[in-house]
């Protein structure tokens, strides 16, 4: 199922619907953005959307700092990108700033979406509970924040992944059923 859209005067690309979704990846983290450690985060959740018939179009890695967090995110959206999936920045160090970064340049925030992360992580590690996963709705595009730790990142994408078609669909303002 395909619909096309108009925004600010220009058609937009068919959206599938069950099918192909353009992705944007960003890794967060200070040490993996400096060369010190291997990023594992990214290349695992690159993993999980191709095998849900996703198309990973951009991928980047960003130290903490929440101006570096939204430029990206910026740009990954004018590229296109229907659903951007962020992994690391989301727990209480002094340097973990994701869920600010995005919360300043968001139009609305999807409550439910950290609600079930947590809610599932709790059954896999009591330490969840620490997490400030978030969703929401920047630009065009469908943003989802998930933990640094790829165990958890590659988990919490799963425990949402049901609602991923339809929250990137009204993210793109293509007719649904609602």
């Amino acid at each position: 199922m395909t619909a096309e859209t108009k925004i600010n005067g220009a058609h937009r690309a068919p959206l599938q619907l069950k099918m192909q979704i353009a992705v944007g990846i960003i890794t967060i983290s200070d040490r993996a953005s400096a060369g010190d450690y291997q990023d594992l985060g990214g290349p695992a959740l690159k993993r999980v959307a191709q095998q849900a018939g996703w198309q990973v179009v951009s991928e980047a890695i960003v130290p903490d700092d929440e101006a570096r967090i939204q430029e990206t995110i910026r740009s990954f959206s004018r590229q296109g990108c229907a659903l951007i999936l962020t992994t690391g920045g989301t727990g209480i160090g002094p340097r973990d700033v994701t869920p600010e970064a995005i919360r300043a340049i968001m139009r609305v925030e999807l409550p439910g979406f950290g609600e079930i992360m947590r809610a599932e992580s709790m059954k896999v590690t009591p330490n969840s509970i620490l997490s400030r996963s978030l969703a929401a709705i920047v630009d065009l595009s469908l943003v989802i924040a998930l933990p640094g730790k790829p165990s958890g990142a590659v988990e919490c994408l799963g425990f949402v992944q049901g609602a991923i078609t339809h929250g990137v669909a009204l993210a793109q303002n293509v007719p649904t059923s609602c």
